[in-house]
This record gives C-alpha cells, structure tokens and sequence, in this order.
C-alpha cells in the first residue's frame, strides 16, 4: 500500500473502518486494532463484535439457567461478551446442554449433557449411576457401574449450528480409575441425518489401546481370528477396515474420542444423530464416566 492510499484509508470515518472490520474475523480484527489508535478504537467498537456473535445469541442465552440479564448486564461491551462466551460455556435448556464460541472462528459450539443422551439401561441404578463431579459443567454424569451392552445416542438439531461450517463430534468422558470391559471390544460410531444412513467409525474407549494395538498386544485366544481376518482381507473377501479412532486427554483433563464429522450445508433443519454402540455384546463393562457429547467446529 502506498503512502497516499494509506492516509486516505487512515481519512475515512471510525464507522467505515468498523464496518469493514466486521466483514473479517475476531482474530484478524484483534491484529489490524493494532495498526493505529483509529484501527484500535473501530475493532473495540459494539459494531463490530455484534457482527461477530451468532445472529441468534440472545435467543440462546435466554435459556441459559442462570437467567439472561445477568449475562447480559454483565458486560460493558460485545467484545467481553463475546469472549466470556468463548471461555466459560454457559449451561442452557434446564441444565441438558452447554453453548459455547469458538474464538477464532465466533462459530457456535455446543455439549449434549448425559442426560440429554439416549442411554441404554440409563435409568436402571444397576447398570449406571448419576453422580455429581465438581470438574464436570454440568450437575449431573452418567457413571458406569456394569453392562453387557454399550448403546448412547444423541440428537440435536442442524438450525442450531453455524451454517457452512464442518462440525465434528465427541464424546467426553473419564474415569475413576480404569475402564474395563473394551480392551478387546471397539465400538461403532454413527453420525447422520436422521432417517440416513451416517457415516460410520470404529471407536475404542479403551485409554490403552491406541498403544496395545500399535504393537499388537493381543490374547493369544483372539490372535488366531486377527489374523484370518487380515489373510481374507488381502484375498479380498473382506472391506478395507476402518480407521480406529483412540481417546484423547483435553485441555480440561477429560478425555474425548471423536465420534464423525458433519458438515452444516446452508441453513439447514435436519436432526443430526450420533451414536455409539457395539456391534457385538456379551462382555461386562465398568469404569466409564460420561460427562456429554460435544459438537464443535472441527479444526483446520
């Protein structure tokens, strides 16, 4: 840019400047506020962090348990608000889900509490527990204390989502000690519109097996069976297996597993479903603690 067009674009008034920042993103604003005092003034401005909340904010944080004037009157500008939002999920809809940003992006995040999740045996006080955990968002996670057949589900609606956005999702979980029963048992993951056939995953919760599979720590009863599967799959009698997906540690000491991905196309109204379920029961499970399941912007 050259000295002249430079002081023309300094020449313009706060609210164009404003205007045009709103057209870019939080992160880049927060870069050009650096340029000049005006820069720095037009990027702090409402106008432009109102562009960058989700057009329906206030809907959402009206259903916030917390009661939204409190939110609202909390902050003395969007910008605050806008990164509260990112840093502290706010729970909404009686406690059943959290909302959050993303920061760099201003696209909406949302976590299915475990008691918004379809839990088979959930409410059977033999097989699972609800418990409180102080490190857990919401008040309640589904503990489980023992079953033969692992099957949640999950559903939220696509008009609720950013539009044009690909979202992936995860279930969040831990542990009071060590989860038993899925060393030797992956599961299926389904994510879809409802009434579709999703795209589908092989997930293993168990914390330990990204490492036992890499160097293929297997019991000698199961070795025979890997390996007749691998000798039909190079004969071609048999699809090409799936890549399994291994649990990872968050940057709040949960655990995750990514579940699919999902690609928010327009303004869409659609139920996205996800699942997780065996594909073959029989073996007794225990140790599992489900906090939710988290939707989120998938990154990069």
């Amino acid at each position: 840019m050259s000295v002249e067009s430079y002081s023309d674009f300094q020449a313009l008034p706060e609210g164009c400047i404003a205007n045009a920042l709103s057209l870019t993103s939080p992160k880049d604003a927060c870069r050009l506020s650096l340029v000049t005092p005006t820069f720095r003034s037009a990027a702090e401005s409402d106008a432009v962090w109102e562009r960058f909340l989700p057009p329906d904010y206030r809907d959402i944080i009206s259903r916030s348990i917390d009661g939204p004037d409190s939110l609202l009157a909390k902050f003395r500008s969007k910008k605050e608000l806008y990164l509260h939002l990112c840093d502290n999920p706010i729970i909404i809809d009686g406690g059943t889900k959290s909302f959050s940003l993303e920061k760099g992006t201003g696209k909406k995040c949302f976590m299915l509490a475990a008691r918004d999740l379809n839990i088979v045996w959930g409410d059977t006080p033999e097989y699972w527990q609800w418990i409180f955990l102080p490190e857990s968002r919401f008040p309640e996670v589904a503990e489980l204390l023992n079953v033969c057949w692992f099957d949640i589900r999950g559903k939220i609606n696509t008009s609720m989502l950013s539009s044009g956005t690909k979202y992936a999702i995860y279930l969040v979980f831990t542990s009071k000690s060590r989860i038993y029963g899925f060393e030797y048992q992956p599961a299926e993951a389904s994510v879809g519109i409802s009434g579709q056939d999703g795209e589908k995953r092989t997930v293993c919760l168990d914390q330990e097996g990204e490492q036992r599979d890499r160097y293929q720590i297997i019991p000698r009863r199961i070795f025979f069976n890997h390996r007749l599967a691998r000798i039909y799959r190079r004969q071609g009698n048999v699809s090409t297996e799936r890549i399994t997906e291994y649990p990872k540690l968050r940057a709040d000491r949960w655990m995750e597993v990514e579940l699919g991905e999902f690609f928010v196309n327009g303004e869409q109204d659609s139920d996205l479903e996800m699942s997780l379920m065996e594909t073959k029961g029989g073996n007794w499970k225990n140790g599992l603690i489900i906090q939710g399941i988290e939707i989120r912007p998938k990154a990069g």
